[in-house]
């Protein structure tokens, strides 16, 4: 099987990254025999993970297959697997699937994962996983394979993402993890945390969770980690875990109640976690070969649905097309930035602050209108070091180096030799173009002035200054720590060696940039605002916020009242009345939304919604065809405006500034698979096969 799988992956993967299993010998302390220990490691840095395609996993199959005829003839007393530095594995190499049209193709690669997984679980000698770095799905998998599993302290990221992107874990995850650690915990990484935009779980926290027996520090993790096994095989150290549950009602209660949270978050459009609860249900009582076989045909099934093409397109995304942002000019014409200055000491401006002196290490100096607000500012700024110093995310020396970089003080004259200074004021122009004049009084020619504006006009804040060309858009989304988009939007003079700082400084601050054409409210607000004004017209006109809700599951990561409650209702009444101002009845202000503003309400409150005298109640399907048909519209007229530079940034901007969906695929190729975007706008948004299933 091995050489057929080998020169199967040779002709129809070519371009596989292969990862090698690359063995050596190890003399256990203790008189514990020899380990002979696997290093996956494919020949890169930690800048390309290690993954399992086909030719992968034929090479492992092999090296398996030597390792049990070694272990028969007594030669080794045990087997390891580790990864390279930083590293262990972080998968299935998923690169290959949008080129597959046959679901044979998908199933047999789940085989040969599972048959070559099957063959370390059955070798007859005791196995060791030690996992030193980064480990998602099969990485996680080829652990939970073996008889044990140590794990560093220093690991960032531990997961079972599939459900995320439109698959499930389909190397025994969805049997093996249950089995170890019981259903509830195995159904926070297999359901929870991928519902969650992908919640990723620390070394510490997987090993609280049961994934592994033992967790030691990262500077001599290995020698540690074969210490130990060597402790376990002279039965020195004794391996006790947790009697798994497997009473039937508390088990299928698990499952029900993760379903429902499914419910919520996907409205039943995605299918892959519904398979993943299935499996889970199903590991209770089903054998490996079954369980294993039932992983294989949800897979099969999957690889060939829409969901999973959308995911993968999505990854592309923010992995590849984010590096590369669409316009950008030549990043030789960007200045250095050696100080920064910000205008403003709020909670946005604090954010700002903290993030600028992290990632650019320079001075950063905060300026208000009164020397309590610069207080407040600086004490939120130090409230958020001390925090990190006692969860143990930043050291003393960090801490004590980030607050001699920020500083604050009532007058702009401390931005006199600064290279980029950011407003972050009131989201009124006259109060930004008042701003702006001052701070050009004081700074060189040179600095770039940059405004975390969310809706107004670029073009017109810089149209007053002597300098207009050095006038940007740098939009961060709330909370600025945790969101990647950063919009970045010229004006109509802004030259390209000022472009070319921004995406050079955004790049710095490690965000996601996008290029927006000067247009109101941008990307993600503009869509967000015709979002949400025809869901608000549906529910005033009449449709209850139930049905509604239940129409739009699985878009944003929330409902819409629930987003509205957490950008607030004052700012989205803003946006959608900045985007009714520049373009008119299609973007709706809803009366309501105006009570529970002028009320000071914190969120939707059905108390204060306008009620129509006759009102007009629409069923789900109506309600999803209306939104999606608003927002396709919107999309159409935004590239045809050449506010995006493609689809391809749109959904860029609204996976990562909104939150929506990586199998949907962001929104356009929704629109797409649900015939949206040619009944409103007559053609596709992307080409077939781009984020679909290939003719």
């Amino acid at each position: 099987m091995t050489e057929t799988l080998a020169a199967k992956a040779a002709t129809q993967f070519p371009d596989e990254v292969v990862t090698k299993a690359l063995v050596r010998d190890l003399t256990l302390p203790a008189r514990a025999g020899t380990m002979a220990l696997i290093t996956l490691d494919n020949g890169f840095d930690h800048t390309k993970p290690n993954t399992f395609g086909p030719a992968t996993i034929a090479g492992l199959t092999e090296i398996v297959a030597g390792l049990r005829a070694r272990a028969e003839a007594g030669e080794i007393q045990a087997v390891g697997i580790t990864g390279k530095p930083f590293i262990f594995a972080v998968g299935a190499d998923l690169t290959a699937v949008p080129a597959a049209r046959e679901r044979e193709q998908a199933v047999e690669i789940a085989r040969a994962g599972h048959t070559v997984f099957a063959a370390i679980m059955d070798l007859p000698v005791p196995t060791f996983a030690f996992v030193n770095g980064a480990a998602m799905g099969g990485g996680v998998e080829i652990a939970l394979a073996c008889d044990y599993r140590t794990i560093s302290a220093g690991v960032p990221a531990v997961a079972l993402p599939e459900a995320f992107l439109g698959l499930v874990p389909g190397w025994g995850g969805c049997y093996l993890l249950p089995n170890l650690v019981g259903v509830q915990k195995a159904l926070t990484v297999i359901i929870e945390n991928p519902m969650n935009t992908n919640k990723m779980l620390s070394g510490p926290a997987a090993f609280k969770l049961g994934m592994a027996d033992a967790m030691f520090a990262p500077a001599d993790f290995l020698e540690e980690s074969v210490t130990w096994a060597a402790g376990v095989l002279s039965g020195s150290v004794e391996v006790n875990r947790p009697e798994v549950d497997r009473d039937e009602t508390t088990w299928n209660t698990a499952v029900d109640l993760a379903k429902a949270l499914v419910d919520v978050k996907t409205g039943g459009k995605s299918p892959a976690p519904y398979r993943a609860l299935e499996l889970v249900r199903a590991a209770r009582t089903a054998g490996r070969a079954d369980a294993f076989a039932a992983e294989d045909e949800a897979l099969g099934d999957l690889v060939m649905g829409g969901e999973l093409r959308a995911g993968l397109y999505s990854f592309d995304l923010v992995q590849r097309r984010a590096k590369r942002p669409a316009g950008a000019p030549d990043r030789a014409l960007a200045r250095p930035v050696t100080k920064v200055g910000i205008v403003g000491a709020g909670l946005m401006a604090s954010q700002l602050a903290l993030l600028f002196a992290q990632r650019l290490e320079v001075p950063v100096v905060m300026t208000d209108l009164d020397q309590e607000r610069v207080d407040k500012g600086i004490a939120y700024v130090h409230g958020q070091l001390a925090d990190r110093l006692a969860k143990g995310r930043m050291t003393q020396d960090a801490v004590n180096k980030l607050t001699g970089l920020i500083t604050g003080a009532t007058s702009k004259d401390g931005f006199a030799d600064a290279d980029f200074v950011i407003e972050a004021v009131f989201e009124e122009i006259s109060v930004k173009k008042q701003v702006f004049a001052e701070v050009e009084a004081v700074v060189s020619a040179e600095c770039i002035l940059a405004t975390n504006t969310s809706s107004l006009s670029i073009t017109e804040m810089a149209a007053d200054l002597e300098h207009p060309e050095r006038v940007v858009g740098f939009h961060f989304f709330n909370p600025v720590a945790v969101m990647p988009l950063l919009e970045i939007i010229p004006g109509d003079k802004t030259d390209d060696a000022a472009l070319a700082t921004a995406f050079a400084v955004g790049k710095a601050l490690k965000k996601t940039t996008i290029r927006v054409k000067d247009s109101a409210s941008f990307i993600v607000n503009r869509l967000l605002g015709r979002f949400m004004g025809e869901y608000s017209k549906i529910v005033d006109e009449g449709t209850p916020v139930a049905i509604a809700d239940q129409a739009v599951a699985g878009l944003a990561p929330m409902p819409p009242y629930v987003l509205l409650s957490l950008v607030g209702p004052a700012i989205a009444l803003h946006n959608v009345e900045t985007l009714h101002r520049a373009f008119g009845d299609r973007f709706y202000v809803s009366p309501s939304m105006q009570a529970i503003v002028a009320a000071k309400k914190p969120g939707f409150d059905p108390s204060l919604q306008v009620v129509p005298e006759h009102p007009v109640e629409l069923t789900v399907p109506q309600v999803r065809v209306r939104v999606l048909s608003a927002i396709a519209e919107e999309v159409g007229m935004m590239l045809a405006d050449g506010v995006a530079q493609a689809p391809m940034d749109i959904d860029l901007a609204m996976i990562t500034g909104a939150g929506f969906q990586f199998w949907n695929g962001g929104i356009c190729p929704l629109l797409d698979r649900e015939g949206i975007s040619e009944k409103v706008l007559g053609r596709r948004l992307l080409p077939p096969g781009a984020a679909s299933v290939p003719a």
